[in-house]
């Protein structure tokens, strides 16, 4: 099947899934619940409307090509950083720091993302960046909760810019045998991993009786977590064909990613919980904000990226 067959056979199957879903939404909604409120079925459709927001983001981004993709994880980089330190504790002299976050960092990292420069983008933030900021905040002389703040703007950057960016940084990749591919690792990785987070809160709905971590994430339940991460698993396992792995090598990997994404949406849980707040933002109405919707990915973005180039690179 050539790589054109492929692509709308994916985009063929996705559009499908959304559709029934959409449909069995709108079925509970009208014919169960008689339009009512309800707040299980009221959040399913938001889910199933955030994932027709981002298959027609993402699938947009695309058909821009490399460019394209990194524009877009760029852009959601910079809202989901904007929504991490709207509720980090920060102050006055921070002010230089944070510019220099959102300015030069997390857009040097994209540019480095974009012109393949490997060895740089894979240590950039986590070593320089990492070293530089907290110096120029010492310099503002205002050094209450100096640990806290300078550890907050650096978390944020790891997990909001660095992490995030290995999902553009897929494209970059030398697979032999897969030259133009690649596209579909990023369209696997986040099909693979939203759909183990709601699938997830399926599963938790229909059969959850055990929490999983109650003073975290009271939504999660053990039960929600096997059936979604077992499904989801199935689901990586029968898009092998898109990928440069094989069926028992598709079915691991997915396993592993998926389980990344429980651990993120389970660390950001945390520190909403610490923070006082139950979503990062309001971007998507109703339903949360940009770090609600990669919670998960990431955790599992650079995990499945250096499986990727560490197993299937020269």
């Amino acid at each position: 099947m050539s790589f054109h067959e492929h692509t709308w056979l994916i985009a063929g199957g996705i559009l499908g899934i959304l559709i029934f879903a959409s449909a069995v939404g709108a079925i509970l909604k009208f014919a169960v619940v008689k339009g009512a409120a309800h707040p299980v079925i009221d959040n399913l459709n938001a889910r199933i409307y955030a994932w027709w927001l981002m298959v027609a983001v993402i699938g947009g981004a695309l058909l821009g090509g490399k460019t394209g993709v990194v524009v877009l994880f760029a852009f959601v980089s910079f809202v989901a950083l904007r929504e991490y330190l709207t509720i980090a504790p920060t102050r006055r002299g921070d002010h230089t720091t944070l510019v220099l976050a959102f300015f030069v960092a997390l857009p040097f990292q994209y540019w480095l993302v974009w012109i393949e420069w490997y060895g740089m983008y894979s240590i950039f933030i986590p070593v320089y960046a990492f070293l530089l900021l907290p110096a120029v905040a010492a310099f503002s002389a205002d050094v209450k909760d100096y640990l806290q703040r300078t550890a907050t703007i650096q978390w944020g950057l790891v997990i909001c810019v660095f992490c995030v960016s290995h999902v553009p940084a897929l494209l970059t990749l030398d697979i032999p045998g897969y030259a133009g591919r690649n596209a579909f690792l990023v369209v696997y990785l986040i099909l693979v991993v939203q759909a183990s987070d709601v699938l997830q809160y399926v599963w938790g709905k229909l059969r959850g009786r055990h929490k999983i971590a109650p003073q975290v994430s009271p939504s999660k339940t053990v039960e929600g977590f096997v059936g979604g991460v077992a499904s989801a698993v199935a689901l990586g396992s029968a898009l092998w064909w898109i990928t440069p792995f094989s069926l028992g090598q598709a079915a691991l990997v997915s396993l592993v990613i998926t389980l990344m994404g429980f651990m993120g949406g389970l660390v950001m849980s945390a520190i909403k919980r610490d923070r006082g707040v139950k979503d990062w933002g309001t971007l998507i109405e109703g339903h949360g904000g940009m770090l609600d919707r990669i919670d998960s990915v990431c955790f599992s973005a650079p995990i499945f990226f250096h499986i990727v180039r560490y197993w299937w690179t020269p």
